[in-house]
C-alpha cells in the first residue's frame, strides 16, 4: 500500500514539474537548459511599483558563470530612453569607468530598450557563451556578444554593490 501512495505522490509530483517547466517563457527555456526560478522581487520606487522580476538558472540556484534569465514585467508606463541613461547610471555606480565604453553601450540600449507600458515583459538572457540577448514580450529584440556587457549590466541587480541589495537578496533566493 505504501510503496503505491509512494508511486502517485512521484506521479503527481512529476506532473506538477512537467506543468511548471512547460509554463516558461520560450526565451528562458531555449536558452536556459532546464530552467527554474531562483527568486522573484518588486522593484518599488517610493510609493510606485516600478517591475516584478524573476531570475531564473538551470539549477533554481544562482552561480556566477552559468547561464540565467533575468524577467522584468512592467507595472507602470516608462520612457525606454530613461531606462537606458538609468542603466548606465547603475553601472557607473558599480565602478565601470570606461566612458567610450560606457558611451557605446547607452547607444545600443537606446536602440534596443522600447518604451515599456504596463504589462510590458523584458527579457535579458545570458548564455553559456556570456552572450546577452534581450527579449520584449517573447520576441527577440537583439543580442550583444560581449561577455563584459554582460557582467556590468547584469550586475545592476544581481551584484554585490547593487543599489537594491535587498531586491538582490530576494532573485538570489536569500530572503523572501
Amino acid at each position: 500500500m505504501k510503496s503505491h501512495l509512494m508511486l502517485a505522490i512521484g506521479a503527481l509530483f512529476s506532473c506538477w514539474a512537467t506543468l511548471a517547466l512547460a509554463k516558461l517563457e520560450p526565451e528562458v527555456s531555449g536558452l536556459v537548459p532546464q530552467a527554474q526560478i531562483v527568486g522573484t522581487a518588486r522593484l518599488k520606487y517610493f510609493l510606485w511599483n516600478v517591475y516584478d522580476a524573476k531570475l531564473y538558472t538551470s539549477s533554481g540556484q544562482w552561480r556566477s558563470g552559468e547561464p540565467f534569465a533575468l524577467e522584468l514585467t512592467y507595472l507602470r508606463d516608462l520612457n525606454g530612453d530613461a531606462i537606458a541613461k538609468r542603466s548606465v547610471e547603475e553601472i557607473q555606480k558599480q565602478g565601470f569607468t570606461d566612458e567610450a565604453v560606457l558611451s557605446n553601450w547607452y547607444r545600443r540600449l537606446i536602440e534596443i530598450i522600447p518604451d515599456v507600458k504596463k504589462g510590458t515583459r523584458l527579457t535579458g538572457v545570458v548564455d553559456a557563451n556570456s552572450r546577452t540577448h534581450f527579449f520584449r514580450d517573447g520576441e527577440k529584440v537583439a543580442h550583444l556578444d560581449d561577455p563584459l556587457f554582460s557582467k556590468w549590466f547584469f550586475n545592476i541587480w544581481l551584484g554585490d554593490s547593487t543599489s537594491e541589495p535587498k531586491l538582490r537578496q530576494q532573485l538570489l533566493g536569500l530572503i523572501k
